[in-house]
């Protein structure tokens, strides 16, 4: 076994300032730092530091010993890593001072199994109160754990518990702990990547269920109407955005039809969303429409939105069970498009546009009649379509830009799905790329 060297020991911070670092023997802290001893530093008290095991790869790895040795006898022999270099080492006697000293720079902790737990003369009737303790207070770091070699069967508990491995006391040396240690920091660091790969597994399964309650089944049993949606969120690799549509049929034979945007573009807009689309189907299907409807959707909004600058832009359109003649109703949202045969696009009026919800208490938005005729195509969109920039100039789509896009691609022969796909995908071309608003758009069709 080779030589212990003497025990060094690093000087946490002082309050107010960093101590000066000195080693036991009177040495000056250029001795402590050749012998493999590094003060600490300040600790990251938002927790955004990067994963000390993630970092290990890249730096001098830094070993915590944290064993109680009354006699002073070193139990840790002198240790260099992978490439030659000296592993650092700090000591602590007990979980208090092993505290001040677990600072982002540390690698791995060795830990002395018979060291007694906070509150405990000894080790109390759990074992391991030690190590859980330890696990509570360093969740990112590796953690090896030090017993005797009368006392292996806790060891291999205490790696069930959570420690990357155990090592026999009398068994020690640089050899083994060396190799130990980067083991162990490997080990942790592909836990850790294991563990975030499962969480971004929840957090997708999240949002495919969130965004099933986005993108809603259309409820049109028994209307001979046609229906056809598109969505693309503006967030880079997001599932879901701020839009939301939606389209049922009443029992009396109405076609209701909604779309809206929630201002912003994350989680929460998008969780808002899903909300108001919700809350307009159950309000459709009880028998409201019109300024009642919406009034009640304002009250939704206002009271589950997180902040009370959020607001939400709608449209709604109920459409006659002849399906000649609609109502619309436009809360500071677009208005839509109708197409017919013989006549070119057009967008509906918006004279009487009331304001987006959550704008004005007390609100009133009116509805208008419309004509449709015997045979047109409705569509419904978000401002995200008509927002896109054209080509480098800075100048924005907008509506007239859509109306003859639209006219065009009718003009075609597209028709459904494949307009609302060619349509997306020539205001992502003019765009230059991906847009960064959400768009949403829906399409109703009658033929005769």
């Amino acid at each position: 076994m080779p030589a212990p060297v003497p025990r060094q020991r690093a000087i946490p911070a002082a309050e107010g300032g960093q101590a000066p670092t000195s080693a036991p023997n009177g040495g000056s802290a250029q001795d402590s730092s050749e012998a493999g001893v590094t003060a600490p530093h300040a600790a990251d008290p938002a927790g955004t530091a990067p994963d000390r095991a993630e970092t290990a790869a890249h730096t001098n790895l830094t070993l915590l010993l944290i064993e109680d040795d009354p006699g002073g006898s070193p139990i840790v022999p002198e240790l260099l890593d992978q490439s030659g270099k000296p592993i650092r080492v700090r000591t602590a006697r007990n979980l208090t001072e092993a505290e001040r000293l677990l600072t982002d720079d540390v690698h791995c902790i060795l830990l002395d199994l018979a060291l007694p737990a906070p509150g405990r003369a000894g080790g109390g009737d759990d074992e391991l109160a030690v190590l859980k303790h330890v696990l509570e207070l360093a969740p990112r770091h590796a953690v090896l754990a030090l017993t005797g070699a009368d006392d292996t069967e806790r060891g291999a508990e205490a790696v069930r518990v959570g420690a990357q491995d155990y090592l026999v006391r009398d068994e020690l040396d640089g050899r083994l702990l060396s190799r130990a240690i980067r083991y162990a920091v490997e080990r942790k660091r592909s836990d850790s990547a294991e563990r975030r790969l499962a969480e971004g597994r929840v957090r997708a399964q999240e949002n495919r269920r969130l965004e099933r309650g986005l993108l809603p089944t259309p409820l049109l049993d028994g209307s001979p109407l046609r229906f056809a949606a598109r969505y693309r969120p503006g967030r880079s690799r997001a599932l879901l955005g701020g839009d939301f549509y939606d389209v049922v049929r009443t029992p009396d034979g109405t076609v209701h039809a909604m779309i809206g945007d929630v201002c912003g573009h994350g989680p929460d807009e998008a969780a808002l969303g899903v909300e108001l689309r919700i809350a307009w189907r159950a309000l459709t299907l009880a028998g409201l429409c019109g300024d009642q409807l919406l009034g009640t959707l304002q009250q939704v909004l206002e009271h589950e939105r997180s902040d009370d600058e959020i607001f939400a832009t709608l449209c709604t359109v109920d459409i006659a069970p002849d399906g000649r003649r609609a109502g619309l109703c436009l809360a500071g949202h677009p208005s839509p498009l109708l197409a017919r045969p013989g006549h070119p696009a057009r967008l509906l009026p918006y004279d009487n546009n009331g304001p987006a919800l959550g704008l004005l208490p007390g609100a009133r938005w009116p509805r208008m009649q419309v004509e449709l005729g015997a045979e047109w195509s409705l569509m419904l969109y978000t401002d995200g379509l008509i927002e896109g920039k054209v080509g480098d100039t800075g100048e924005r789509l907008g509506q007239d830009g859509m109306v003859e896009m639209i006219r065009r691609q009718l003009s075609a022969g597209l028709r459904g799905e494949e307009l609302l796909r060619t349509a997306v995908n020539e205001v992502r071309d003019l765009n230059g790329g991906e847009l960064t608003d959400d768009v949403a758009v829906l399409l109703l069709d009658r033929a005769v």
